[in-house]
């Protein structure tokens, strides 16, 4: 990945990831499939301007979809737990 830009796609907004920016001050994103740990570290810490203590990658397979006759599959997806080191708060949504 050349552009930091394309390896962060969206936020995560879930019960459970609220729950962990609150208590252990990590953050869920959805980020592209093809990137790593480190190109996500980078991107964050460039963009947000916060520091990285930690990321943990989880790859999730797409689900098997039926429509009447034909057969299909949802795409797959890449998730990201960002831990932020003591001290540094990331809000994603300002001004909500």
């Amino acid at each position: 990945m050349k552009i930091i830009y394309d390896v962060i796609k969206r936020p995560l907004f879930t019960e459970k990831g609220m729950d962990l920016k609150e208590r252990e001050n990590k953050i869920l994103i959805e980020v592209n499939t093809a990137s790593n740990k480190h190109e996500v570290k980078q991107a964050i810490e460039e963009i947000f301007k916060v520091k990285v203590e930690k990321v943990a990658t989880i790859n999730k397979r797409g689900k098997k979809k039926r429509l009447g006759k034909s057969l299909g599959r949802t795409t797959n997806r890449k998730k990201a737990i960002i831990t932020l080191k003591k001290g540094e708060k990331l809000d994603l949504v300002e001004g909500a």
